[in-house]
């Protein structure tokens, strides 16, 4: 039976990126859609890409932030598939600002979208993985999650979580032969960074050793690696993608 990868947020940006690239490694595909819109403005596109590589490919359309919401879906791709081998938490947004101004819609928003979901998915799909006794869960965390950011102290927050939360999941999962790690991207050249001004992209780049911004096909090289047969031995662990931006 061939293996099947379940990726939030996988419409656009990183998200299409891990799919694309976990579909040339042969794996089945489920692309979560938060809705209509992004099944329309990127989700499609996405699974034919997926398709067009061999293997099969399904939209699922859910609020990652509704815990019964992604109960549903994990069981409607185990249902699709027959397994669920991998799970990427990517879905993210930013809702940015200094401390002193942030509102509490803003802190809120982030926090159930870019945290709350990492829960919601990991716990409906840990039983799931449990009962195969075999499983890898990549979590996108960020390097604003490792070192902070001013102006992102709701989305650092975030990121700093899925940290803690992939370090005991890891611990908690190791002996059902599940393997829990955690990226931290920099910055990639996605529709999250594309928003910035030519001068703010100037800065950025300034502060990266490599002196450009990532792609989204780099750091979905490093999902496949922890996706792989290569990284068995590796757990637990927090692998920053950021250019030696945060040395």
């Amino acid at each position: 039976m061939s293996k099947t990868a379940l990726i939030t947020g996988a419409s656009q940006g990183l998200g299409a990126a891990m799919a694309l690239r976990l579909a040339k490694d042969g794996f089945n595909i489920a692309i979560n859609c938060r809705g209509e819109y992004e099944l329309e403005n990127g989700g499609k596109q996405t699974q034919k890409a997926c398709q067009d590589l061999g293997v099969e490919a399904e939209c699922f359309l859910c609020d990652v932030s509704k815990f019964e919401a992604c109960k549903e879906m994990v069981a409607a791709v185990k249902e699709r598939f027959g397994t669920i081998d991998v799970l990427v938490n990517n879905a993210g947004i930013t809702k940015d600002g200094l401390i002193a101004r942030m509102t509490e819609d803003q802190f809120d928003i982030v926090t159930s979208v870019n945290y709350k979901s990492v829960f919601n998915m990991i716990r409906h799909v840990t039983p799931v993985m449990m009962k195969q006794r075999s499983g890898r869960i990549i979590n996108v965390s960020s390097v604003a999650g490792v070192y902070g950011n001013p102006g992102q102290f709701n989305y650092s927050a975030t990121k700093a979580g899925i940290v803690g939360m992939t370090l005991t999941a890891a611990k908690e999962l190791g002996s059902r032969n599940i393997n829990v790690n955690a990226i931290a991207p920099g910055f990639i050249r996605t529709p999250m960074t594309d928003v910035l001004s030519d001068a703010q992209k100037k800065a950025a780049e300034s502060v990266v050793a490599l002196r450009r911004f990532g792609e989204p096909e780099e750091v979905a090289s490093v999902v496949s690696f922890l996706a792989g047969p290569d990284s068995s031995y590796v757990s637990g662990q927090v692998i920053v993608i950021d250019g030696a931006m945060s040395m």
